[in-house]
């Protein structure tokens, strides 16, 4: 066992990860596809694991007119061009310590394609070790895929799902100065979006980045149950609702809470703050505290 493998047995579903070695030692491996998703989407372009094919979270993953993900034929046509079947061994991998890939998988998730991985440390990790990148297409051979339903009960959360929620964990994973009302969106980014400024009543405030280390591999299961467990309070919580501007930093705290802590239910309102610090009628909280339940 390898001691990227020893330190992945300690999670509640170790089969999640995998270790930049496992990759290499799988670039052939014709049940393996291994997928690149990046917020900078022209990365892939400059060079890629090889094999590997791009999946563009926001032309690939998001319905063009409607605000909603893409329907299932869309997605069915896809994953089959991009040669990836319904049994298929996904690995995703991307920049920004796997922020857009675990939105990816979080995605998958939804249609039930569930033979996901997410590669510890993502794209940079790779880089800094040295590993071979290419310019080259991935020349996989399009496949069949079935159209199948997807499911937005289990792991996604709409507005009035937030709303009955009020009360129960509630989790926002943006920035400090996102959840004390400071700023709409990420520090370094641009201002845009929200009309208000500030976080939802009763949330706990835990950034998504304080899951990673430094060369962006996940921090250890007691380090997390630290930060999540007993700092944000949800230690025994079976019923969690985690959000931020518009649900791509949220599901790598979905991937966190599900895969790596094991928690039994815990959904990903994508609407997030762009939906809730606009919508007219709900209730906000600025400053630094979670802030009461409103009465009903």
């Amino acid at each position: 066992m390898t001691e990227a493998e020893a330190r992945f047995a300690d999670y509640a579903a170790p089969e999640r990860l995998v270790s930049t070695d496992w990759v290499a030692a799988h670039l052939d491996d014709p049940d393996v596809v291994i997928v690149e998703s990046d917020e900078d989407v022209l990365l892939y372009e400059v060079g890629h694991i090889p094999g590997a094919v791009k999946i563009d979270w926001h032309t690939d993953l998001n319905d063009p007119v409607v605000r909603d993900y893409v329907a299932p034929e869309a997605f069915a046509k896809l994953l089959g061009e991009k040669g990836i079947g319904r049994d298929t061994t996904v690995v995703l991998y991307g920049d920004k310590s796997n922020w857009w890939a675990t939105y990816a998988l979080w995605v998958f998730a939804l249609y039930g394609h569930d033979a996901t991985k997410i590669m510890d440390g993502g794209r940079d990790k790779w880089i800094a070790e040295g590993r071979e990148l290419t310019r080259e297409p991935a020349g996989r051979a399009a496949v069949d895929y079935p159209v199948v339903p997807r499911d937005d009960s289990t792991l996604r959360a709409f507005r009035d799902d937030v709303l009955a929620h009020l009360g129960k964990p509630l989790l926002d994973v943006r920035s400090p100065e996102e959840f004390s009302g400071e700023r709409t969106t990420a520090p370094a980014y641009p201002e845009e979006g929200a009309l208000r400024a500030g976080h939802i009543p009763s949330a706990s405030n835990v950034p998504w980045a304080k899951a990673v280390n430094d060369d962006g591999t996940f921090r250890s299961r007691a380090e997390l149950e630290a930060l999540y467990l007993d700092g944000a309070g949800l230690r025994d919580a079976d019923d969690v609702i985690a959000y931020c501007r518009i649900g791509e930093r949220s599901s790598h705290s979905w991937f966190v809470l599900t895969h790596l802590l094991g928690l039994p239910k815990v959904r990903n309102y994508d609407g997030s703050w762009m939906e809730w610090g606009s919508l007219v009628g709900v209730p906000i909280v600025t400053g630094s505290e979670s802030g009461g339940v409103p009465a009903r």
